[in-house]
């Protein structure tokens, strides 16, 4: 594929001529631009997405296929530029074809996505079959353009101080969101406790019953120091199931192992007295 802009677009035919010099087998191309002002444009190449498996975010017969976004197009963007073909159900970015789509984030100050700022791929979702098609084969004369005086894509200065400001959260609605999450987060173990005292209770359809840390007969936590006892318990309970002194090599070990006993505390009372006689002042001779 060769390069994908062109310096000049004056002519309203050159971007029909720019779409044919640089088209890919497969797919039809979009002439984009930033901005009314801007002599450069962009080209977006899409087709309809093709799965094997079943995928409820991306579903088939209804997903757009987007390549070569640029990293200022939004969502706002896409929706815009493929509503004419029909409504837009939803449009989601990744960073690959294939990879993992990129949410929006629920919480306002904790977000669990970064934003892609590279170039990526777009699956835009219409609500009925026929705007797949419509926009499978769409073919613009003009560019379209992403950001306009009405709704503007904000990018440089403007957007280094709006992210400067949204890190710098009001400590008021910061407080209001934790109060939140904590709430839904109370709620949630509430309703787990509840599930499980109900499953500790209540048997199954062949009557046996689970046992759960919080039913009438709690299980032990399975802890380190749990394990430890159990393995010391098991250890005892084996030790006083062997036979002791029963074989004849039994008490043969037992004898010899009495008698290294003896000499080793023979040996070590000798060294005892004789530290006490080296530290004995009184010497009658």
């Amino acid at each position: 594929m060769k390069k994908t802009t062109a310096s000049k677009t004056s002519d309203p035919n050159s971007s029909v001529q720019l779409c044919r010099d640089f088209s890919v087998s497969g797919f039809s191309a979009i002439p984009v631009k930033f901005s009314a002002g801007c002599e450069a444009c962009h080209l977006l190449y899409c087709k309809p997405h093709q799965v094997r498996g079943t995928d409820d975010s991306r579903p088939a017969g209804r997903t757009l296929f987007v390549l070569n976004v640029p990293p200022y197009c939004t969502q706002d963007c896409l929706n815009r530029l493929f509503s004419r073909c029909g409504k837009v159900e939803a449009v989601h970015f990744c960073e690959r074809p294939g990879g993992q789509i990129h949410t929006d984030d629920t919480s306002t100050f904790f977000p669990t996505t970064q934003e892609i700022r590279t170039f990526k791929v777009a699956y835009v979702v219409f609500e009925k079959p026929s705007g797949l098609k419509k926009a499978a084969g769409l073919k613009l004369s003009e560019p379209f353009v992403l950001s306009t005086r009405d709704q503007p894509v904000i990018t440089g200065m403007r957007k280094w101080c709006q992210k400067y400001t949204q890190d710098r959260p009001d400590v008021a609605e910061l407080q209001s969101e934790l109060d939140s999450f904590m709430a839904d987060y109370d709620k949630r173990k509430k309703d787990e406790l509840e599930r499980e005292k109900a499953r500790g209770e209540e048997p199954d359809e062949e009557g046996w019953v689970t046992v759960t840390r919080h039913g009438r007969t709690p299980g032990a936590p399975r802890t380190e120091a749990m394990e430890k006892k159990a393995l010391k318990r098991e250890k005892k309970k084996r030790s006083r199931r062997e036979l002791m002194n029963f074989y004849t090599f039994q008490i043969r070990e037992g004898k010899r192992e009495h008698i290294a006993q003896l000499r080793k505390k023979f040996e070590e009372d000798k060294d005892k007295i004789a530290a006490m006689k080296a530290n004995r002042r009184f010497r009658p001779y």
